[in-house]
């Protein structure tokens, strides 16, 4: 089941690794003219940005420091989004969108267990984020090198790490959601939701105390707050996402063998 799923999978996986290679490559090549023109692009320039707008990338440090222009500019806000947008819609070709079609009714009358259904589902979205998350690591160190950020490649690959932890954590919620409504748009709405508060909460709503210790329920906050950029990887932070994602797995392999499937 495994093997079938990431055949299925291998369209979208090959145009998101490409397109998430394509945007790291790209930001990451304009670094080298970042790095010439620190008058241009130092703390003078970027105190100019309203506070809130600050807040919300991060807080925005010293860009002309390569491991702050890759935290602002590609591993802050911009290739997580990419990767939780490609968990998700994998995450839906798994359970909800087979459902809504028709065909995963014909899959479960077959003599396969619901629950062994479900985990090598969720076992081939890891397996599918993984191959992405190793490809672009590679585009990422590489560029890194080629346009000389200074950033080692331990640190690189722990902030790849946190990516990899914050996609397989919102596919894990997507297909939980879709095993207990089977619908993609609730699946999709719920990652929606919960990605675009949570991530509010640990940037502008770091300085409002009324929202601020909301961060703990957010998993963005695990994955950004070790700074893995700039201090290695943060493993107690990175242990908390990987439980919840094992949490929410199980969710989805216990709610689908409890409900009838049907269009």
């Amino acid at each position: 089941m495994i093997a079938r799923s990431l055949r299925e999978h291998r369209r979208p996986l090959l145009w998101w690794t490409l397109g998430i290679s394509a945007f790291i490559a790209l930001y990451v090549a304009v670094y080298g003219a970042v790095r010439a023109n620190p008058d241009t692009y130092g703390p003078a320039m970027l105190n100019k940005f309203p506070g809130p707008l600050r807040d919300l990338m991060g807080g925005m440090p010293d860009i002309t420091s390569g491991a702050g222009y890759l935290q602002t500019v590609v591993y802050q806000l911009f290739v997580p989004m990419l990767f939780i947008a490609c968990a998700t819609l994998l995450a839906n070709r798994a359970l909800a969108g087979p459902e809504e079609a028709g065909t995963l009714e014909l899959v479960v009358t077959l003599p396969v267990d619901r629950r062994r259904l479900v985990l090598d589902k969720f076992l081939a979205l890891a397996v599918a984020l993984v191959v992405v998350a190793a490809v672009t690591l590679l585009v990422a160190v590489a560029m890194s090198a080629l346009v000389r950020t200074g950033v080692p490649f331990d640190r690189i690959l722990a902030a790849q790490v946190g990516v990899l932890l914050l996609a397989l954590f919102f596919g894990a919620l997507a297909l939980a959601v879709g095993a207990v409504a089977g619908r993609r748009a609730a699946a999709s709405s719920a990652v929606g939701v919960w990605a675009v508060l949570g991530y509010a909460v640990v940037t502008v709503g770091r300085s409002w105390d009324a929202v601020a210790w909301l961060r703990w329920l957010s998993p963005f906050h695990y994955y950004a707050d070790g700074r893995p950029l700039y201090e290695g990887l943060p493993v107690t932070d990175y242990l908390v996402l990987a439980g919840a994602t094992a949490v929410l797995a199980l969710t989805a392999v216990l709610a689908f063998d409890r409900r009838d499937v049907g269009v």
